[in-house]
């Protein structure tokens, strides 16, 4: 588990191309402080495993899945990207809370510069837009951000100089690709509430002239009405 709070600004040192996957070499003395093998560190927002450690450098191993759902596939040897190890229990959260699991992938679309922040408008996947919203938390990058702006296919957010100087945010321009990861807890509601969510209903609600409105509430006390609204004048059982 992450937070989205970039701790170092690595580099790709190596790419090697395989079938069905690629293995990449990556440079950060931060991260690899008292790493080992099997740890997991984040790279441009995806969670990756250490195979190898060596003069402050890892090796990862990535996927077919991940290099498809990622913009990894497209980093290259001198490529900077944004490292971040995992969260220590009891440790703060000073971002949000990230999974490391790329949900799809955006472009930068502008760069509005002012004189003490920047404001970067990103596309965004028809598919994500349900779970983006305005002062919600989003994951670009492996950066934890607010959504300033959203919309149906982008989104907008506000850099500080500390994000443009030390994360990869400050050096993409319009076109390049960024990855991208909903906040998690929004896709836990949609999928508890299941396609009733969607639709704008509540499960279990009462339907008035439904069978809905005489099914039994979850909970409710012995006794209670199911469903039926009673008269102002009866006394309530």
């Amino acid at each position: 588990m992450f937070t989205g709070i970039v701790e170092e600004l690595g580099e790709v040192t190596a790419v090697e191309k395989l079938d069905d996957a690629s293995r990449f070499r990556l440079r950060g003395p931060v991260v690899t402080e008292g790493a080992k093998h099997g740890d997991s560190i984040a790279v441009n927002g995806v969670c990756l495993t250490v195979v190898d450690l060596g003069d402050h450098e890892f090796t990862a191993d990535v996927m077919a899945e991940t290099l498809d759902r990622s913009s990894l596939g497209a980093l290259a040897t001198g490529s900077r990207v944004n490292l971040e190890r995992p969260m220590a229990l009891g440790g703060r959260l000073g971002g949000h809370i990230v999974q490391g699991h790329v949900d799809g992938t955006g472009r930068i679309v502008e760069r509005r510069i002012s004189e003490n922040w920047e404001i970067v408008k990103v596309s965004l996947p028809a598919e994500l837009a349900r779970y983006v919203v305005e002062k919600g938390s989003i994951t670009v990058d492996g950066v934890s951000l607010t959504v300033v702006d959203a919309g149906p296919d982008y989104f907008t957010i506000s850099l500080i100089p500390t994000t443009l100087a030390l994360t990869t945010l400050g050096i993409k321009q319009p076109g390049d690709p960024v990855n991208l990861e909903v906040d998690v807890i929004a896709k836990y509601v949609e999928r508890l509430l299941g396609a009733n969510a969607v639709q704008g209903a509540v499960p279990n609600a009462v339907a008035v002239g439904g069978s809905a409105a005489s099914a039994p509430v979850q909970g409710a006390a012995p006794g209670a009405a199911r469903g039926v609204v009673p008269d102002p004048g009866e006394p309530v059982t």
